[in-house]
């Protein structure tokens, strides 16, 4: 499917994956050109698109990260945006990956998994508030960060929560969720660190398609993706230290049962020896015959269990 826009008489409509028309008609304005399915991008390779061949191949790419190069008289940008809601692919990428190649006529995008960015931009086409490729990439670089600065935001409320709510009983739920922050967190930096880079090198070309308002736009885009680099970095180390954390409190808990457990021991062994050697079934036990023998050996054993309980309070061994 193929999403057609063109800006000069305003007017925006869906073709057919098989409709090679939209890469053939002459546009009197500046069009845009949305591709959804592979079998429509396939167009680029079967038509004499007047595209270069460097740019068919990224625009077809299976694998790609952000990234922007000009060639010839257009610019070659990938960009990472947020997955739209409900999205069941089981590709393992936070983020879905739009391919675009930008000219002052002709603005192509392809995004084979749905994303949350594109009907932004075209409810702004619809609004009429885009006229040209500069506006058209300013949308989709806006939609971009504003609905990526929220997802960093949550990682890191989240991860505020965990630090907040620790204590000496750690779970194992809280290290199984402080886990899945920071694997969340470098996920998200994995692609949000070249993005920055990206939008660098574009700035830094000094296109003139534009003007002053949407290069402002553009630096604070660019300025949003550096903060939310930084705020994943901090996650991702704040995350690896309240791993450790929690980690060495549930070490310690276990030592410390571990030590009661230890101490128990220590006291029932001699009682142990007691009446192990009292249990022998041989002749020559003393006051074996005697009637209180019994209550006797019970009362030795109690004074032998106080008295290395007492040494073990009085080492302070109770309180570790």
């Amino acid at each position: 499917m193929i999403r057609v826009m063109d800006f000069a008489d305003g007017t925006a409509r869906v073709s057919d994956a098989a409709d090679a028309r939209v890469l053939e008609e002459a546009a009197p304005g500046f069009r845009w050109l949305h591709f959804q399915e592979r079998d429509s991008l396939n167009l680029l390779e079967e038509r004499d698109c007047h595209l270069p061949e460097v740019v068919v191949r990224a625009l077809l790419a299976v694998e790609t990260r952000p990234r922007c190069d000009m060639l010839a008289d257009g610019v070659l940008l990938n960009l990472r945006t947020p997955l739209a809601e409900g999205d069941d692919t089981t590709e393992g990428d936070p983020l879905a990956s739009m391919r675009i190649w930008a000219t002052p006529k002709l603005l192509i995008s392809v995004a084979f998994r749905p994303t949350d960015v594109l009907p932004h931009a075209i409810a702004a086409f619809d609004a009429g508030v885009l006229h040209d490729c500069g506006d058209v990439l300013v949308a989709l670089l806006s939609a971009s960060a504003e609905q990526l600065d929220a997802k960093v935001a949550q990682i890191g409320d989240a991860l505020d929560a965990l630090e907040e709510g620790i204590d000496r009983h750690a779970s194992f739920e809280q290290r199984r969720e402080t886990s899945r922050l920071r694997s969340a967190a470098i996920g998200l930096r994995r692609f949000v660190a070249p993005q920055r880079q990206a939008l660098e090198s574009l700035m830094s070309l000094g296109l003139p398609w534009f003007d002053t308002a949407e290069r402002a736009h553009m630096r604070e885009a660019t300025d949003r993706f550096y903060r939310m680099a930084e705020e994943l970095e901090s996650v991702r180390e704040r995350a690896a230290v309240l791993h450790d954390e929690i980690t060495d409190l549930r070490s310690e808990r276990m030592d410390a049962r571990s030590l009661q457990i230890a101490i128990s021991a220590l006291i029932f062994l001699p009682l142990t020896f007691i009446t192990g050697l009292l249990g022998m079934n041989v002749e020559g036990i003393p006051y074996a015959k005697a009637p209180w023998a019994f209550w006797g050996v019970t009362t030795l054993c109690i004074v032998i269990a106080l008295l290395v309980a007492a040494w073990f309070i009085w080492r302070g061994w109770s309180k570790r």
